[in-house]
């Protein structure tokens, strides 16, 4: 790693490369895609693919209170947003926007969850929309959560919907625009 790392630096490669490469780091503000693998009395221990385990406090959901806490089994998969993540210490996670609103956070269920490298959950989280997302959009009807820490959820009503998504967003990385709208117009016409 560290090899590429400086033949990339002294050929001047575009950053973006690089980045793919690299483990999640949390930034406050960021969400992610977490699952449950600990409850604590007054926690939940999370992993979102960072360098440690993060912690989702019990109050904090809309409406939280001792006498309403939420229960995650373990395994349990969570949309969460940072807020706090300091070098050296557990990343704070919430369930509430910044106003603490749930918005659209909180527990996934059903659905399909798979990883992918960073750069391709930004690239799907981009504006404008991501031209693969824009044209399964199109066509078909699903939900989609994405985590800028590589993990995406996609749920629609059949199955062979959400496995068509999640295959041709997989498949679309390396792809540029126009090469993305190609591949899902054929995908679409294998299946009808």
């Amino acid at each position: 790693m560290i090899t590429y790392l400086n033949e990339c630096m002294s050929k001047k490669c575009d950053i973006s490369n690089v980045l793919t490469l690299l483990q999640y780091v949390p930034s406050a503000g960021d969400a992610v895609l977490g699952i449950v693998v600990d409850s604590k009395a007054d926690n939940f221990l999370i992993d979102i693919k960072g360098p440690a385990l993060a912690f989702l406090p019990v109050l904090a959901f809309e409406g939280g209170t001792r006498r309403n806490i939420p229960k995650f089994e373990v395994g349990t998969l969570i949309y969460v947003r940072v807020v706090k993540a300091n070098i050296g210490m557990n990343p704070e996670l919430s369930c509430m926007d910044a106003s603490g609103k749930a918005a659209e956070f909180g527990p996934l269920k059903d659905g399909y969850m798979f990883e992918s490298s960073t750069g391709l959950s930004r690239m799907l989280l981009s504006s404008p929309t991501c031209p693969v997302l824009e044209a399964l959009g199109k066509k078909l009807s699903f939900e989609i959560a994405v985590g800028l820490n590589g993990r995406a959820w996609v749920n629609a009503a059949s199955p062979s919907t959400v496995i068509l998504v999640s295959n041709a967003i997989m498949n679309s990385e390396t792809l540029t625009g126009v090469q993305q709208k190609l591949m899902v117009d054929k995908l679409l016409q294998r299946t009808q």
